[in-house]
């Protein structure tokens, strides 16, 4: 290889190293934007505003969770003369339309089944058949659009509906929760990741001026937004909630996360149902990024929307498998033809990550310690066991000094080759140690699931997913409402 060659193979390198980091600099900058929302509330002062709410909840097969829904939703401290429950109910064969209907002779006037016969098209197919009912009359004011399942706490819908005494706030997003009485090791990871996803990253977002999604299990209209937006809800895509968000802003309105809205809802207890979920959300990401392409980095279609702020923490998620990809690929040539660049760049991205994982962690218990209380330990192991022990050895090397002779990357030798190639490539092989923990479930090997997640990292398993989303898309995959399953354990 030619001297010029090997620069510009040894600069690529870097490069893909450098850009795996990209994320962390988000991560950082996020949270550092937490603080500021403190000052970025929205008419927290505010005199009630109570106006004329129409629930819509879409429903199928629901029989297990809806009945105490529809009695959790009559219990909210707000004018029982300003809030009616549609319950949609998608075609169902069990139980649903039945509890629903008794509910309605419970609460006459308040609780109202809607049956849609020709169901299984979507969630957004059945909204937009609610929606058709509401729009029939001038009664409904603002619209709550949630999922049969959620829990919300007494006030919560007082404090997101006062922010719509102001005409320039389109819709209103809560604060949803894991809410599961006994969540179990795959619960307790997702718990934790809503801190920093929902509790902290969009507290950081509202003081920045944007909100990247809604909540599709608590999302307040306005009636002027949702008729300013077609008064339907997109149906050709897999992320009708973001959707929605991202049309509510582009129309001129704000949409805003209200954090002291807490809803609590049940999240999959398992890989695979975490999967099938997390996949569909995915490929509504793909999807949105495709429609909305030249939205980003571009001010001048919106001046937040269109920021840089917004577009880095959008693709630092979206694009994050890549990053990973990439910075492996790097560093692995990078010790072929440099070996001490290739441990430099290392051990600086490796120094960086620790550092995020402390800020992010210690800031995870101020922004919610009831969920970090009950998830603290899933929160310390989300990057994985193998991640946590990189970490560690970045920051703290003399820690290992005990292992200096027996293992180093840096050294010559077959064993210290593998031990440098095993450890450059992790940011890969933690992907697919996670994905073994799905795929690991369905066997008689099951129990071996958990230690899979918990080496390879929650986190990756997420990289995982959001990489699944690009194949599945990519091999135009249908596109199918996998529900997740609902058995009433939410509690609050």
């Amino acid at each position: 290889m030619t001297g010029l060659l090997e620069w510009a193979v040894i600069s690529v390198c870097v490069f893909l190293v450098l850009l795996s980091s990209l994320p962390l600099f988000t991560g950082v900058y996020q949270f550092a934007s937490v603080g500021r929302s403190v000052f970025a509330t929205h008419l927290e002062a505010v005199d009630k505003f109570e106006p004329n709410i129409s629930i819509l909840i879409p429903a199928w097969n629901e029989g297990a969770v809806i009945a105490a829904t529809i009695d959790r939703l009559m219990a909210l401290r707000y004018p029982p003369e300003r809030l009616r429950v549609y319950v949609v109910d998608d075609g169902s064969t069990d139980e649903t339309p039945r509890v629903v209907i008794d509910k309605s002779r419970e609460y006459p006037g308040n609780v109202y089944h809607l049956r849609r016969v020709a169901g299984g098209e979507g969630k957004a197919h059945t909204l937009n058949f609610g929606l058709e009912v509401l729009w029939q009359g001038p009664w409904t004011e603002a619209v709550l659009i949630m999922d049969a399942d959620v829990i919300y706490s007494a006030d919560s819908l007082t404090k997101m509906a006062r922010h719509l005494a102001d005409p320039e706030i389109g819709a209103v997003t809560a604060y949803i929760k894991e809410g599961s009485a006994n969540p179990n090791w795959v619960q307790r990871f997702v718990t934790f990741e809503y801190i920093t996803a929902t509790g902290a990253s969009r507290r950081a977002q509202n003081s920045l001026g944007f909100l990247a999604c809604l909540s599709g299990g608590a999302q307040l209209h306005s009636r002027e937004n949702l008729m300013a937006i077609g008064g339907q809800i997109f149906s050709d895509t897999l992320a009708e909630d973001t959707f929605t968000t991202f049309r509510t802003q582009l129309q001129g309105r704000r949409a805003i996360f209200e954090a002291n809205a807490l809803v609590y809802a049940e999240e999959p207890d398992s890989l695979v149902g975490l999967w099938k979920q997390r996949v569909r959300w995915g490929r509504g990401n793909v999807q949105i990024t495709q429609v909305f392409r030249d939205l980003w980095f571009n001010r001048s279609a919106h001046p937040t929307m269109g920021s840089w702020g917004m577009a880095l923490m959008w693709f630092s998620i979206f694009l994050m498998p890549l990053f990973q990809i990439g910075a492996s690929t790097g560093l692995i040539v990078l010790y072929f033809l440099n070996p001490p660049a290739a441990w430099r760049m290392f051990t600086a991205y490796w120094v960086f990550s620790g550092i995020v994982y402390l800020i992010v962690t210690m800031t995870s218990f101020v922004v919610d310690d009831e969920s970090a209380k009950k998830s603290w330990w899933e929160g310390l192991l989300f990057p994985g066991l193998i991640s946590l022990g990189v970490n560690l050895y970045a920051l703290f090397p003399f820690l290992f000094a005990p292992l200096a002779g027996v293992v180093n990357p840096r050294a010559h030798g077959w064993t210290n080759m593998a031990i440098a190639l095993f450890l450059y490539s992790w940011l890969t092989l933690s992907m697919l140690v996670s994905y073994s923990g799905k795929a690991l479930e369905g066997t008689k090997f099951k129990k071996l699931a958990p230690i899979a997640l918990y080496i390879g990292g929650y986190g990756s398993f997420l990289c995982a997913v959001t990489f699944g989303s690009y194949m599945k898309e990519l091999l135009g995959a249908e596109m199918k409402w996998d529900k997740t399953e609902k058995t009433g354990k939410v509690t609050g």
